[in-house]
């Protein structure tokens, strides 16, 4: 069992800097897709062949067979990978991690916004944050498109590594595929409207169940890299403790709000989507205007964030491993 640890918490390092270094190649699949299909095939199955639009027990099955199918398989082929060889185990354990993390991705893409706004190009800018955002895109100016470019950053600091790292630091690239096939289970089925308000409803409470730690571990730990960053930790500290529950979920403004302090601007209020005007409260208050450099220091605060979550996890897996 020490072995086992020991091999699982160095492979879970060695995931985390080849998502940092390497990030997700686009021609090469990506698991997310995988467990993308398979919620989209219970949809079809389960929801429009449903007589009954209010019945939340299909959505509450769609949970548990996309959990199933989602961790059974990798788990099945490291435990084959174990029995074969321990580097066998590491080199399949690494590359699992390293794929279910999204930092460099996420940065990546919030890099082409900040980029073609420091260009001028505003509709270039909206084309690129159309991919990392789900509202409605072409009724934004350069503000506006600066906010949601940096909440992007700032939820999916949370969503695309801290919390993946916290799971996979409790049960290795299992349980990082654990919480990856709930969360896009939310991003594909929990919304609160006439489609999924019912069979949506289960994938969006478990995920709200899954992230409740992680997500204020993610808003703790990006107040305590401020100073690293040249952000305001006091200020991140102060909107924090205010506007840390101003979101429909109970989640999400957890990092917004933090990340809104440091960058001494305001974000969330009103969005569109599909068309449709959804309201929101204001996450932070409006010291200094939002600009486009505000998206990287965004970004520069995930990345240190995450970095002091992976040293935090094997400080905590090597406790684990001496009382062993």
């Amino acid at each position: 069992m020490t072995d086992l640890l020991i091999w699982q918490t160095v492979s879970i390092a060695v995931g985390f800097l080849l998502d940092c270094l390497i990030g997700d190649p686009y021609k090469i699949p990506h698991p997310v897709m995988g467990i993308g299909k398979w919620i989209s095939f219970f949809d079809n199955k389960l929801r429009r062949g449903n007589s009954n639009p209010k019945d939340v027990s299909r959505g509450a099955l769609t949970v548990v067979l996309v959990i199933l199918l989602s961790v059974v398989p990798p788990a099945l082929l490291l435990w084959c990978a174990w029995r074969l060889h321990p580097l066998a185990y590491f080199a399949l354990n690494s590359v699992m991690c390293g794929q279910l993390l999204a930092a460099r991705q996420l940065v990546r893409e919030a890099k082409k916004v900040e980029r073609a706004l420091e260009n001028g190009d505003v509709e270039g800018a909206r084309t690129a944050v159309s991919f990392i955002v789900g509202r409605d895109t072409d009724i934004l100016d350069d503000k506006g498109i600066c906010r949601a470019a940096v909440e992007t950053v700032a939820e999916n600091g949370s969503d695309g590594v801290i919390a993946p790292l916290f799971w996979m630091f409790l049960f290795g690239a299992v349980g990082g595929f654990f919480y990856k096939s709930i969360n896009t289970m939310d991003s594909m089925l929990g919304y609160k409207n006439e489609k999924y308000l019912y069979f949506g409803r289960a994938a969006a409470k478990t995920d709200d169940v899954v992230n409740f730690i992680p997500a204020r571990l993610s808003a703790l730990l990006m107040i305590i890299v401020c100073p690293l960053c040249s952000l305001d930790i006091k200020n991140a500290w102060k909107i924090f403790r205010r506007d840390r529950y101003k979101h429909a979920s109970p989640n999400s403004a957890q990092t917004e709000s933090t990340c809104a302090g440091a960058l001494r601007v305001r974000l969330a209020g009103d969005a569109v989507y599909g068309g449709v005007v959804h309201k929101k409260e204001y996450i932070g208050d409006p010291l200094k205007e939002i600009e486009p450099k505000d998206i990287m220091r965004a970004g520069n605060m995930m990345y240190a964030a995450s970095a002091v979550m992976l040293l935090l996890g094997i400080l905590l897996r090597e406790v684990v491993i001496l009382l062993c």
